[in-house]
């Protein structure tokens, strides 16, 4: 309580004045408890739509915009959290959003239709988009410059884990209560994190709230731009992509409106999202390097569940516990890579480090069979767990180093919006990779499977003896053997482009990985010695 009411009416925080060491925690504290909270509603969702297709009377394909809304929503207003914060003020956002995510959290809940289901997960993804921007802001600039690392490294953990975690927290709620436990788990947490923002949280004097009139143009354009885009990667593999007319006339007004919104953005005075910042030359890469990091993250792991379930036999709440090692990597060293990195490490060493590390561990995956075995999934779980530490927290502090205070809310919403957008893309990518390198090796297979082969003959004559013995009959044991041959091929097939999509993500991290010498590196100056007390 004293620290409560000592905190109640915080000084005006300039220049290098900062809170002390307990009260920087308690921040953390506050505006990551929201952050999860929102990051794990991402996927949560997922291992539940089967049970909320039959429950609500939809089809599986129907109830898959259940997560498409949510995930439109939240990238329109993912870039604009900075403005928003500048129109209304930093703190009133964080509680209006929580606020609004904990209700429609629970209309979620309580859901009668499928329609309505999809209506409040919109409204989840609005009120939910500038969580998880703010909260990174507020911790960067809570913290002073030489004691980032450790603040990343707190971030980075719920972060990295939490997407990986989720279906596993899914499948539980799911299995052992009910699909609607999905949402109103929300329910405690929103609580929780609305009292601790209130009592907290308070708007830096630097943060001006500006007035005026609000660039609907602009912020039409960005609505339209990112909606169609969103949509286009959710749908494209399923609708065949440009083999679609939807999808085409999706990338069209996709690619007009958002070239459009950034010329925009470009010539006015007030713009909505602070394309400018570009300019910073550690900023630009690092925003890149984060989509990328985006695109084989999440890539990963939406293969490897697939691959668990698909291939090795596994139900969804054990392929979700076999994917929590990474995350176990991850908590582990995050706190280490802070440390070094508050000891004055070259963090784009760090950086290069981490990139190479997780590219072995994709590598690794690249080499698994059909009799791979838990263990076998485990260790390189770790490698990439790991890797990921010594690449999230570094590129985040490095990326946001050279920009100054007022337009760090600005800056951590490009950032945002740049990792989510590279997400969406590498799932699609993922899985589009999947399906075509599956049929590519299933041709080249089928080549081999002609009646002049002798190792074929000798192969159904073996199994076609095998199943007689069994009690089918000759005359349908044949067939009954070339089906088995079949079924076998096409496993094979499939492991093949499980495979070939591992090594293609594991490419992406090594051919990136020089890259992270563009960036600037951070000399930080260590605070003159306090003199001591006679």
């Amino acid at each position: 309580m004293a620290l409560a009411s000592a905190y109640a009416a915080p000084p005006a925080l300039s220049g290098d004045e900062f809170l002390p060491p307990r009260a920087r925690w308690i921040v953390a504290a506050a505006v990551m408890s929201a952050a999860i909270m929102e990051l794990l509603d991402t996927s949560v969702v997922n291992v539940s739509l089967p049970h909320i297709a039959g429950n609500l009377s939809a089809t599986v394909s129907e109830s898959t915009w259940i997560l498409t809304s949510y995930l439109v929503a939240n990238a329109i207003v993912l870039p604009l959290a900075g403005w928003l914060a500048t129109r209304i003020g930093r703190r009133r956002l964080l509680i209006a959003a929580i606020l609004g995510f904990t209700g429609a959290s629970f209309l979620c809940g309580i859901a009668p239709s499928l329609t309505w289901l999809v209506t409040f997960r919109v409204l989840q993804g609005l009120s939910g988009g500038s969580l998880q921007p703010l909260s990174r802001a507020i911790l960067l600039e809570t913290f002073p410059r030489e004691k980032r690392g450790q603040a990343m490294s707190l971030w980075g953990a719920g972060i990295v884990t939490a997407p990986i975690l989720a279906p596993m927290l899914g499948g539980w709620l799911t299995s052992d209560y009910s699909w609607r436990w999905v949402f109103f788990i929300n329910l405690p947490v929103g609580l929780f994190s609305l009292f601790m923002i209130r009592m907290f949280i308070h708007d830096p004097a630097y943060l001006r709230r500006r007035g005026g009139k609000i660039d609907g143009w602009g912020l039409g354009m960005l609505a339209i731009g990112i909606a169609a885009l969103q949509i286009m990667l959710d749908k494209g593999q399923e609708d065949d992509w440009f083999g679609s007319h939807f999808i085409l006339a999706l990338a069209i007004l996709a690619l007009v409106m958002l070239v459009a919104f950034v010329l925009r953005q470009l010539r006015i005075a007030y713009p909505l999202v602070h394309l400018r910042l570009f300019r910073y030359r550690s900023f630009a890469v690092g925003a890149a390097l984060g989509a990328v990091l985006g695109f084989v993250l999440f890539g990963s792991l939406v293969l490897l569940p697939l691959y668990m379930q698909t291939l090795l036999g596994f139900d969804p709440i054990q392929a979700g516990f076999w994917t929590s090692p990474r995350g176990l990597g991850s908590l582990i060293f995050m706190p280490i890579a802070g440390f070094m990195i508050g000891r004055g490490f070259d963090q784009r060493k760090l950086l290069l480090g981490g990139f190479l590390t997780a590219g072995f561990g994709l590598w690794l995956f690249s080499r698994m069979n059909l009799q791979t075995g838990v263990w076998n999934l485990f260790w390189p779980q770790i490698v990439m767990g790991s890797a990921l530490a010594f690449t999230f927290v570094p590129m985040s502090t490095l990326t946001v180093d050279p920009i100054p205070n007022p337009e760090m809310g600005f800056a951590t919403s490009i950032t945002s919006l740049m990792r989510n957008l590279g997400a969406s893309f590498g799932i699609s990518f993922a899985t589009t990779l999947l399906a075509r390198r599956q049929q590519f090796h299933q041709v080249r297979l089928n080549a081999g499977l002609s009646t002049q082969n002798p190792l074929l003959r000798q192969r159904l004559a073996l199994l076609g003896g095998a199943l007689q013995h069994a009690g089918v009959p000759a005359a349908g044991a044949r067939l009954h053997a070339l089906a088995l041959l079949y079924a076998g091929l096409l496993r094979q097939a499939s492991l093949l482009s499980y495979l070939d999509d591992f090594h293609f993500l594991a490419m992406v991290f090594f051919l990136v990985a020089p890259l992270v010498f563009l960036m600037r590196r951070t000399r930080y100056r260590r605070p003159a010695a306090q003199p001591q007390a006679e």
